[in-house]
């Protein structure tokens, strides 16, 4: 019979210690991020409808750069509720008197983010063409169809210029609804902004000019 000694069982005994603090720690590490990510999106449908609602003070605030805009599905000759409609911040007027059609392509730079919240105080960047700081030289672009996107996205660009730069707000009836986006990085009941700016666009049938990031902006009076 192997007899252990007084020393070999201290030190077991301080590894058993040792491994059982460890397992604490990890065990707390594992509760903290979980309660995290849960207050991060904690009451996300009341706090998205009260951001959302709180764009009507900007908009009376500074009425020459602000716009509600009724999405382009709605008829103007009946009362809408808010969520119908989006709302936008001039940033940059560009020219031109034409706007894309929803059957047109469009060439953009654009930025989507959620509203800001606990670890993203900016707002969650899900998707765009853009690399730090927005900017026509240093971003890249991307063709869509007006048609192929979310209905607060195509009313927002039924109503721009070439050139102009908004950055517009869009509520979750205009944009993944209750539901949210199909691979999951937004949320249900999500109010998605866009920072947006239109390049060009061609009607149907027609081709696009090839763009360049390193070119200035041409626009077509």
């Amino acid at each position: 019979m192997k007899l252990i000694s007084l020393r070999q069982l201290k030190q077991q005994g301080q590894l058993f210690i040792i491994g059982c603090l460890s397992c604490i720690s990890c065990l707390f590490a594992s509760c903290t991020k979980e309660e995290t990510e849960a207050g991060e999106w904690d009451n996300w449908q009341e706090r998205n409808e009260a951001y959302f609602a709180s764009l009507a003070d900007s908009l009376d605030a500074n009425p020459n750069q602000w716009q509600r805009i009724l999405s382009f599905s709605q008829s103007a000759a009946t009362t809408h509720d808010i969520d119908k409609y989006i709302y936008v911040k001039k940033l940059e007027n560009g020219e031109g008197g034409e706007s894309p059609a929803y059957t047109d392509s469009v060439r953009v730079i654009y930025q989507g983010r959620l509203i800001p919240s606990a670890t993203f105080t900016e707002g969650y960047v899900f998707d765009g063409t853009v690399y730090g700081k927005f900017s026509t030289t240093t971003s890249s672009t991307t063709k869509l169809l007006v048609s192929g996107t979310v209905d607060g996205f195509s009313t927002a660009l039924q109503h721009m210029h070439r050139g102009d730069h908004w950055r517009v707000y869009i509520p979750s009836t205009l944009g993944y609804g209750e539901d949210g986006s199909s691979t999951g990085t937004i949320p249900g009941y999500s109010v998605i902004i866009f920072e947006l700016q239109l390049i060009d666009f061609s009607h149907a049938g027609e081709t696009m000019p090839a763009w360049s990031s390193r070119r200035t902006l041409k626009i077509d009076n």
